[in-house]
């Protein structure tokens, strides 16, 4: 499980990474496009906290 979290909270953040810098080409979507590259990122980082933390406490 831990492996399967770690490669979607990564493939995430890739995206989202993708997202900021392909924002600023695309006309009249920039600011949604950038607000997705942020959230990407956002749960990209959450992953390991709220999933991959709990499993170290036992």
């Amino acid at each position: 499980m831990n492996v399967f979290a770690f490669i979607v909270a990564f493939a995430l953040f890739i995206f989202g990474l993708f997202l900021f810098g392909y924002a600023f080409d695309v006309p009249s979507w920039e600011a949604v496009m950038f607000l997705g590259g942020i959230a990407c990122v956002s749960i990209s980082i959450a992953i390991p906290f709220h999933v991959l933390g709990h499993g170290e406490q036992r």
